[in-house]
């Protein structure tokens, strides 16, 4: 008998668990510090990019991100909940990537998606993918995120080019710095937590400026020494980055030197190799 209710009890769980979940269905969803409009954007979520819910509330819903472990809230009406089975595989299975500006989905209405590079292809059988029950035809070219070979890094460095600023932004049409260093070797097969000074724990160091190569992290402080920005070194001289724009500027043992204002804009603080 007490088997039994054990046995019973499990199953409810499970059944309380069943929604817990979901996943990114819109091109691109805010993700916010608290449960508001008005509140500042921290991150977004890429179509289908799935995640935890941790709590829920009338209209919002507080998750954790399963790519990099991230925290905030979403709107109720800008995902699809998903059971724990769907999550689990989703965790296991290889990562299928969009990686070219702009790829779509279509589903069976012909109501089409646009895809920002690095969003996820849930399920990918070969031309189509699923989030949770539906249906959406690929248009465009699926990349394996732990195949790097199949695009040069620094054509797809260079692919965000002139995409404009946008704090908390990860996509093509609005992205952060940290951002873009976490979408980039995210197409790359290597995962990068969310913030730049996050990011700075990860790799080996770089010594000197002159031995940076291409791929390489910069990272770069305020006055109180904290890391506030990143970027990608195209070679030991030179860094990609998002400063207004996504942009390419010099660099050396000092920090970025803007040529526009004629003037070092971010003091370096380390170099780090993640490839």
């Amino acid at each position: 008998m007490i088997d039994q209710k054990i046995m019973e009890h499990e199953l409810i769980l499970q059944d309380q668990l069943t929604d817990l979940y979901g996943i990114c269905n819109l091109s691109c969803v805010p993700v916010r510090a608290e449960a508001s409009d008005k509140s500042e954007m921290i991150s977004q979520l890429l179509f289908g990019e799935h995640f935890r819910i941790l709590e829920q509330t009338e209209k919002w819903s507080r998750i954790k991100i399963s790519y990099d472990d991230y925290e905030g809230w979403i709107d109720n009406k800008q995902f699809q909940p998903m059971n724990r089975q769907e999550f689990e595989v989703l965790k296991k299975e290889p990562v299928y990537l969009s990686t070219s500006p702009f790829d779509f989905l279509t589903n069976a209405l012909g109501h089409s998606h646009y895809l920002s590079p690095g969003s996820n292809l849930p399920f990918f059988n070969g031309d189509s993918v699923f989030v949770h029950d539906e249906k959406y035809y690929l248009k465009g070219k699926a990349h394996i995120a732990e195949d790097p070979a199949t695009e040069s890094s620094e054509s797809l460095f260079k692919m965000f080019l002139n995409a404009p600023y946008l704090w908390g932004g990860r996509s093509i049409l609005g992205i952060d710095c940290s951002g873009y260093t976490q979408i980039c070797f995210k197409v790359l097969g290597v995962k990068l937590k969310r913030d730049a000074y996050q990011q700075a724990e990860q790799g080996e160091l770089v010594n000197f400026v002159h031995e940076a190569k291409l791929g390489d992290l910069a990272f770069f402080d305020n006055a109180e020494g904290r890391i506030t920005h990143v970027g990608i070194m195209l070679n030991n001289h030179q860094i990609i980055h998002a400063s207004g724009k996504v942009r390419i500027d010099q660099i050396d043992h000092n920090g970025i030197f803007n040529s526009v204002l004629q003037e070092y804009t971010h003091q370096l603080r380390v170099i780090k190799r993640v490839l």
